[in-house]
């Protein structure tokens, strides 16, 4: 389909680097034909410094020239062949920007690299918390060390393993130690495990089979953290989080990242030390 020049879109010529004003008055002067910038600027409806202004680019684009007559200068439009000369031009100024950029990617990526690792976050919700334990299991199973920890909070524990209640028999199964500092009353050694408890009071608990009577009150501070405190798994290179929402729904984030995982490590193992 043919276009006259009066209705032609603007937007082909932006992707070759014009603005609007600089398309209409090309756009006008192929139209018109060799034109005063008094009658340019009438015709584009633009005021004579802004016409001005886009002609003086025209020009340098090598799209536009101009001539005097008697005493006034005129601007006229070169072929429209013309136009083929900018997008060859910018495929070369491209193609030797990717030259030099090509040159500077080992340092750029030097520059990353010294950045470090970036922390990578992917979020669960209460029907995929299968899948952050089936996680623990896939990593730990091809891990140099076949071990995870646990900062295990009673009011989440019950809703971890709704959905692989085998998860304890797997793991025996593939050789995968854990450690778990309980939080709360409950848990229970099924092999492969230790188990230490915290008390929220500062009283320390180093006997590993230690349970108290359900009947006893719990310990202050213990109550809330049973309540909002989060499951903490600490995998390699990862870590899990699971806690309730306002509904009172378990949620899960897992971290991938290397120094978080080492800083829980470190945190961790230091506090099973002093329990």
């Amino acid at each position: 389909m043919l276009y006259l020049a009066k209705n032609m879109q603007v937007d082909i010529f932006k992707k070759i680097g014009f603005n609007d004003k600089n398309a209409k008055i090309y756009l006008a002067l192929l139209r018109l034909g060799p034109s005063s910038v008094r009658k340019l600027a009438e015709s584009c409806e633009l005021n004579r410094g802004t016409t001005y202004d886009s002609l003086k680019w025209l020009k340098d684009q090598g799209v536009v020239s101009f001539y005097q007559k008697d005493t006034k200068q005129y601007f006229v439009a070169e072929k429209p062949e013309k136009l083929l000369d900018i997008i060859r031009y910018r495929e070369e100024e491209l193609q030797e920007t990717g030259k030099d950029i090509e040159k500077m990617i080992p340092e750029l990526q030097a520059l990353h690299n010294k950045g470090g690792e970036r922390p990578v976050a992917r979020y669960y919700g209460k029907d995929e918390l299968h899948l952050i334990l089936e996680d623990v299991i896939g990593t730990c199973e091809h891990a140099e060390i076949k071990e995870y920890r646990i900062y295990s909070a009673e009011g989440v524990r019950k809703f971890l393993y709704e959905d692989f209640p085998t998860f304890s028999d797997v793991r025996i199964s593939k050789g995968i130690e854990v450690k778990v500092i309980a939080i709360g009353d409950g848990g229970e050694l099924r092999g492969l495990d230790e188990r230490k408890w915290l008390s929220l009071s500062g009283d320390k608990k180093k006997d590993e089979n230690f349970n108290r009577n359900p009947s006893q009150p719990p310990l202050q501070g213990e109550a809330n953290y049973n309540t909002l405190g989060t499951y903490i798994l600490i995998y390699p290179g990862k870590t899990a989080y699971i806690s309730l929402n306002a509904k009172n729904e378990p949620v899960g984030v897992v971290i991938k990242n290397d120094g978080v995982y080492e800083t829980q490590k470190l945190i961790f193992d230091n506090l099973w030390n002093n329990l």
